[in-house]
């Protein structure tokens, strides 16, 4: 079994309609389960997703690690160009979950 290290993702999405259903702490789990070798998981949310914020750290356990804004940009988002103009578009929470070993 290949250890990765650290493992990003971009995109996890639940519908409001499904939301406090236990539908995307339920998921989660089920990813991590799938990928046992993970040291790391990685992931960023805008910072005003006070839902996303509160999922991240009191349900599944991340911690976050950085802000990025205007004075710490983040390069992959800037050379991705996924998010327009519009002023605080690209302030975002930095967020990492690091696995316990067995």
């Amino acid at each position: 079994m290949t250890v990765k290290q650290i493992i990003p993702f971009r995109t996890f999405f639940v519908i409001p309609e499904e939301h406090s259903k236990g539908i995307g702490y339920g998921a989660w789990k089920a990813i991590e389960a799938l990928h046992p070798e993970t040291k790391v998981w990685e992931t960023c949310t805008p910072y005003f997703e006070k839902r996303n914020i509160h999922f991240y750290v009191n349900k599944c356990g991340f911690h976050i690690v950085e802000f990025f804004n205007e004075y710490n940009a983040d390069m992959n988002l800037q050379q991705q160009d996924e998010y327009d103009s519009d002023e605080g578009s690209d302030e975002m929470f930095r967020f990492l979950k690091i696995m316990n070993s067995i």
